[in-house]
């Protein structure tokens, strides 16, 4: 059975019917890429990205990079993809033609890296760390810097990484003793440790770029002490010709539970006091300069949770329709009822809607984010594009962490759908499973992505972001509540919208007050409860599309998608909404038991 990756029909629909992304074309910055410009490219991404990237998803797990002598080997099927790759000009799509990039929407760069993720992320983070690396050489490198640096990343003919991670200061960050030393030249010698570094070493490029953490001697301590250099595995000359190494070596690679084609690394910087790089930005704000990439990363890496999750959601599809097991549930008792595919028992296709509402759900918001991007870059009133800021700082919590926690959960259901074939890797559920997981860890774990909600986004700019989207969320409602099937729906999502507002205002008082460590304890409940919020936002949005398309005659072949669109926001507003409101009930108790417990009381001694 062929394997699938991202759902055709619905990436058009959530850029063209939901999201109306060829509008932007009405734009002088995009005005090239009108619904037919931008379908071919759709059309040779999926193209791409079946023919060539998928193959490569079983073979590169399978055969996984190899650490020799400081060297790594990456899997020998990459490297024609990453040829075609580069050859289509696919890794810097929304990004400056004049350093190499495509100049096209962001929304739509995303739509072509669902399909590319979809077929291997693994093979995929190569790209995507290299442009995150290159958007921080293009924020804050000097003009030097950009020259020397930007065209040969958005490129692909060097890649880029983010060394963040020391063994003592993992989520910790302002704990890190990497250090950084003037030179009479301007530059800085750089000397410490990093660990799990993705893509801190292989042979795909002929230099790699990375953007390292580290604090000048005589810094504050803390975050606050923290700059940004750009530390090149071969020194860059002034010519833009490579010269000498540049000390920085990798000590080893990590044996890991998935994207094995990948490798995360062990980096030695300066062990032979050779290694330099330059300032990126102003010295002690690199925390600040890394937030930039840090969005990008976090949204990524929603990308690749969701990527998983679609294509182990049609797969489990596909296998449901062809795996004939057991009779019909009414002819249970006729010893002569034939078997029947197990898409007819209840139970599946319980499993398969509940997949099928969250890959929707989660497309559309993370499409939805990049549309909030070219908006804020089309704007031309500040106050709207602090808006659209405003609503993207809100949700990459969100799409970062929410995403991954539920795009893990699907991918297991679709393990289950396969039964004991899904834990076989033979089949593609497996792996998909196993390289899910580390989304739910890397770029900030999603404990984390719910500190920042609670702890940072909330009051943000004193509560405005979540109130832009609170109205967001309410037009949709009040559409919704004007069509007569949609209606029921419309008041379930209304009055989890209500009550998470109010559960933000206690628990973010909560979070001021004594009962601090109470509240934070509450802070992931909080996270899981805003984003079902939001999905059931995502999906009440396409049903009204759904809908409005049924009543004026939708063509024969879309009749069932359409029909589909309003079942799944049925489904999560009459089925995953309810549980939601008693998850809010538990918020609002904001219950001790996590924080009072003593250390003892946990046992495991």
């Amino acid at each position: 059975m062929a394997q699938v990756i991202a759902d055709r029909k619905d990436v058009e629909f959530v850029l063209f019917e939901q999201l109306k992304v060829d509008e932007l074309s009405n734009h002088e910055k995009f005005a090239e890429f009108n619904k037919k410009t931008v379908e071919l490219v759709l059309a040779e991404a999926r193209n791409l990205a079946v023919k060539e990237i998928l193959p490569t998803q079983k073979e590169g797990d399978e055969q996984g990079c190899v650490f020799e002598n400081g060297k790594v080997t990456i899997p020998e099927c990459y490297k024609r993809a990453w040829e075609l790759f580069l050859e289509g000009e696919w890794l810097a799509l929304p990004e400056d033609p004049e350093y190499g990039g495509q100049g096209m929407p962001r929304t739509v760069a995303m739509a072509c890296g669902d399909y590319f993720n979809g077929a291997n992320y693994a093979f995929m983070m190569y790209p995507g760390l290299t442009h995150g690396a290159a958007l921080l050489v293009e924020a804050f490198g000097t003009e030097k810097l950009k020259k020397l640096f930007l065209k040969n990343m958005f490129t692909g003919k060097w890649t880029g990484t983010m060394l963040l991670t020391e063994p003592e200061a993992g989520s910790d960050v302002g704990a890190l003793a990497t250090s950084a030393v003037k030179n009479d030249d301007g530059t800085y010698s750089i000397t410490g440790n990093k660990i799990f570094i993705s893509s801190g070493e292989h042979d795909l490029a002929e230099n790699i770029i990375h953007p390292v953490l580290a604090r000048i001697e005589g810094a504050p301590k803390g975050t606050k002490g923290i700059s940004l250099f750009l530390v090149p595995k071969y020194w860059v000359n002034d010519d833009g010709s490579l010269g000498e190494f540049n000390d920085v070596v990798c000590t080893g690679i990590e044996e890991k539970m998935g994207i094995h084609g990948n490798p995360t690394c062990s980096l030695s910087l300066g062990g032979k006091g050779k290694c330099r790089g330059y300032l990126l930005g102003e010295e002690n704000k690199g925390m600040r300069a890394m937030f930039l990439m840090m969005n990008e990363a976090r949204l990524l890496v929603g990308m690749q949770g969701m990527a998983c999750a679609s294509a182990s959601y049609l797969n489990a599809v596909n296998y449901a329709r062809q795996r004939v097991q057991g009779r019909h549930l009414l002819k249970m008792m006729d010893p002569a009822a034939p078997s029947v595919p197990i898409i007819q028992h209840p139970d599946v296709r319980r499993m398969l809607l509940h997949m099928k509402a969250y890959v929707e759900g989660m497309r559309s918001l993370l499409y939805y984010v990049g549309l909030l991007t070219d908006r804020k870059h089309l704007a031309e009133d500040e106050q709207i594009r602090e808006k659209y800021q405003g609503i993207i700082d809100l949700l990459i919590p969100i799409c970062k962490g929410y995403v991954t926690d539920r795009a893990f959960e699907i991918c297991s259901l679709g393990v289950q759908v396969y039964g004991g074939y899904g834990y076989i890797r033979e089949y593609p559920q497996e792996q998909l499973l196993r390289d899910c997981r580390i989304t739910l860890i890397y770029e900030g774990t999603n404990g984390i992505q719910a500190m920042d909600l609670l702890g940072r986004k909330l009051g943000l700019n004193k509560g405005k972001p979540i109130m832009d989207l609170m109205g967001e969320i309410q037009q949709v409602v009040a559409r919704a509540k004007a069509i007569d099937q949609l209606s029921g729906m419309a008041i379930e999502l209304e009055k989890a919208l209500n009550k998470l507002g109010e559960v933000a205002m206690h628990l973010g008082g909560k979070a001021m007050s004594p009962e601090v460590l109470k509240a934070f304890a509450f802070a992931h409940p909080l996270l899981e409860v805003s984003g079902d919020v939001v999905l059931a936002w995502m999906l009440l949005w396409r049903a009204v599309i759904a809908a409005s398309k049924l009543e004026k005659g939708a063509r024969k072949k879309d009749k069932a998608f359409y029909e589909g669109q309003i079942r799944s926001a049925e489904y999560f507003t009459q089925v995953i909404l309810p549980a939601t409101l008693g998850k809010m009930d538990a918020i609002v108790k904001t219950n001790g038991a996590a924080v009072e417990i003593s250390e003892d009381a946990f046992g495991g001694k």
